[in-house]
């Protein structure tokens, strides 16, 4: 599936841009940023090991996870740990992962079988 393409990609940019922030911050900020890429990865990993219900609860847990990446990339972009062009960079791969997760979510909520 792309989006775990997408996703090796994005962290394959995120590591190493990540180690020129500020080491006074590594334990703290980079640490999170870090961790909810990760936990982002590992949620849909779980989800592709799972069907129905559970699935989309990863799903929803990969969402919240790509949310909290998206406020430690803000942060980075404001305090100037990443420049402009870096910001506009990982902000088209976020997006772009953020639509593939979408479209997961989509085909795999319960279909309603009543015309509204």
């Amino acid at each position: 599936m792309p989006i775990f393409t997408k996703t090796a990609d994005f962290l394959g940019w995120l590591v190493p841009c990540s180690n020129h922030f500020p080491k006074l911050h590594r334990h703290t900020i980079t640490r999170r940023l870090m961790e909810a890429a990760l936990d982002f990865q590992e949620s849909l990993l779980e989800a592709n090991f799972r069907r129905g219900a559970e699935r989309l609860k990863n799903l929803e847990d990969a969402d919240l996870f790509l949310s909290k990446v998206r406020l430690y990339l803000r942060l980075a972009y404001n305090w100037k740990w990443i420049n402009m062009g870096q910001y506009e960079h990982v902000g088209k791969m976020v997006a772009e992962l953020g639509r593939l997760l979408g479209g997961w979510k989509r085909v795999t909520q319960p279909r309603n079988n009543f015309i509204k």
